[in-house]
């Protein structure tokens, strides 16, 4: 999913991890925080997305500043309509995550980000981009779920699972994705984004019954309070396709 072999890699590997103090650090990334818990605005997301970016500096790198620039990158983009813009978006979320990565390579975050990131870039680009990141994909995800499998509600599986079902004519399994997904699952009961894919995993595999039983879950469960937005999509496309499919 992303051609990675060459994408901006700057002077990333030489950058130290150290933090100017002239620049409202803290300030910025708690303004941001309180920002995506509204995220359901765009503006909010770009609002938060620009406090992160105006404290990025080449040449004094934070962890925090990178990996959280890469999570409202993913969101950000995933709320675009100009694909040009989605894949500029994207591009500069997967970098940070990269940065981060090499900053902390013992936390989840920055992997996590940077492999969330290169997977939207290979739906954009599921030929050109898209077959010669897998590999990268599924070793971000790897390390994640290495690190902490529940991080970000055991979301490192549903990606590893999202790569089987996006390449089922190339290689890719709907019953690895659910192998995937019940792991995750069984982590995270009330992620709602795992039992939607669940669904349609068992739909791709003519799993009838078991879709339903995912489906049905996702309309009457208790879902995280931290992720409403999020939740609320799934509702939606859970009861078009409960009354698409049965």
């Amino acid at each position: 999913m992303c051609t990675l072999t060459a994408c901006n890699r700057k002077n990333d590997d030489e950058t130290p991890p150290s933090e100017n103090p002239n620049l409202p650090v803290a300030d910025n990334l708690a303004k941001a925080d309180e920002l995506f818990k509204q995220r359901e605005d765009i503006e909010k997301l770009r609002e938060a997305r620009k406090l992160i970016a105006a404290v990025r500096q080449p040449d004094h790198r934070n962890f925090d500043v990178e990996w959280k620039f890469a999570k409202l990158s993913l969101f950000l983009g995933d709320k675009l309509t100009d694909d040009d813009q989605k894949e500029k978006t994207f591009e500069e979320g997967r970098d940070a995550g990269k940065i981060a990565s090499r900053i902390q390579p013992d936390k989840p975050d920055g992997f996590f980000w940077y492999g969330a990131n290169l997977a939207e870039l290979a739906k954009l680009s599921p030929i050109t981009v898209g077959l010669t990141s897998l590999d990268d994909i599924r070793e971000a995800m790897n390390t994640v779920i290495r690190l902490q499998p529940d991080y970000q509600g055991a979301s490192a599986y549903d990606i590893l699972a999202q790569v089987e079902l996006n390449t089922l004519m190339s290689g890719g399994k709907a019953p690895k994705a659910e192998e995937y997904l019940q792991k995750a699952i069984a982590l995270e009961k009330n992620n709602s984004n795992l039992r939607l894919h669940l669904a349609q995993a068992y739909l791709d595999d003519d799993k009838l019954d078991l879709a339903k039983q995912q489906l049905e879950y996702i309309v009457k469960m208790q879902p995280d309070p931290e992720y409403l937005p999020e939740h609320k999509e799934n509702v939606i496309e859970a009861k078009k396709l409960l009354a698409s499919r049965f």
